[in-house]
């Protein structure tokens, strides 16, 4: 008598799988999770064409990784679908955002990055998500990511319905506004795909006109080279002259766009302990953070998104504010104190802004 082949498992209930993951992300502190569908061929096109004007700027990845970025099937093979999921990281007990912006001695941060590093934060859950799934109908191909390969996360998310990308390029939900971040899982299941979201911007225009340095060139249409988010992060070398007074006290990431977007009225301060802010940097001075030396620059961002550009960017960011806050004894002497300092960038960005302030810098000692 022939050995009997081994029963096969039966097929995972999907629908009841996607019923379910609301909840589960909830449980790991996702806002929302939606299903995207993997065709993104509108979202390619427009992508080709912002990298065609350069908008990219020294972003050279965007470019090199081609079509992958639009494709999730090439980045994984074998995707069928996205899971996205987003989580709100707006503290609310950091220093009210307009005020300090409106302080010149004090260093503007990005909110997002006041807390730890998201990018440990969302994969830490989004892979704890996946291990929920895979008990609940067995094993399964997915790959996690937040922000962390060529995925077009927000054409994704919008697919899912988690929000519409508004006229500054970032997601808005209708119910939390845009202080959120966003994660994927791309597996080989086939989930049914959410509505996608609609566009609820109407002839609202408050982001476009309250950009610092008109980044933002026509409705959802941004132009990262003029971008203080990509210039205080992404951009390596010196920021360009005609720019620096534009950025204000602005030393890491903006956010002014979604600071006047009205959708953000209904913002909920986060839950989760891991975006609290740390450090004291959601109100320190310019001229304090510009005393950090290298150990004190790393021991102090450990576990936190700033870290990536390194002490030099971080003093060439300061100097730029510093050249744009109010001549003071106090500002001046800061400046002085970095005027030798090993590296050309930041000497570089210390003298221009000595020069702001009718000051040089002095000549070498014998």
């Amino acid at each position: 008598m022939p050995a009997m082949a081994p029963a096969r498992p039966p097929p995972p209930d999907l629908e009841r799988l996607k019923r379910a993951l609301p909840a589960w992300g909830r449980e790991l502190g996702f806002q929302a999770v939606g299903i995207a569908h993997i065709d993104l061929r509108e979202d390619e096109q427009a992508l080709q064409r912002w990298l065609s004007l350069c908008r990219h700027g020294e972003m050279e990845w965007m470019a090199r990784h081609g079509s992958r970025r639009a494709r999730p099937d090439e980045l994984v093979p074998g995707t069928l679908s996205v899971i996205c999921a987003r989580m709100d990281y707006l503290s609310g007990e950091a220093a009210p955002m307009q005020a300090v912006l409106d302080d010149p001695q004090r260093a503007y941060i990005s909110r997002y990055a006041l807390g730890r590093d998201y990018h440990k934060v969302l994969r830490t859950r989004l892979q704890k998500l996946a291990d929920r799934i895979a008990a609940g109908i067995g094993p399964f191909g997915y790959r996690v990511f937040t922000d962390s390969a060529p995925v077009l996360e927000k054409p994704l998310a919008r697919n899912a319905g988690l929000g519409w990308i508004g006229k500054h390029t970032n997601l808005i939900d209708a119910k939390t506004g845009s202080w959120f971040f966003l994660g994927e899982i791309y597996t080989d299941l086939p989930l049914a795909p959410d509505a996608r979201a609609t566009d609820h911007c109407g002839s609202c225009t408050r982001c476009i006109g309250a950009c610092p340095t008109g980044a933002i060139v026509a409705p959802y249409e941004l132009d990262a080279r003029l971008c203080i988010s990509y210039l205080t992060i992404e951009l390596h070398g010196p920021v360009p002259e005609p720019l620096r007074p534009l950025i204000g006290n602005r030393i890491y990431g903006c956010d002014d766009c979604q600071l006047v977007c009205p959708w953000n009225r209904f913002a909920r301060p986060t839950v989760e302990p891991d975006f609290a802010v740390r450090h004291g940097l959601d109100r320190v001075s310019l001229v304090e953070l510009f005393a950090w030396d290298e150990a004190t620059f790393l021991a102090r961002t450990e576990g936190s998104a700033i870290r990536r550009i390194g002490h030099e960017r971080w003093l060439r960011n300061i100097a730029v504010a510093l050249g744009n806050a109010p001549t003071t004894p106090e500002v001046v002497a800061a400046l002085l104190a970095r005027a030798r300092h090993p590296s050309p960038l930041v000497r570089e960005h210390v003298a221009w802004a000595l020069a702001r302030h009718g000051e040089r810098v002095p000549p070498a000692g014998p």
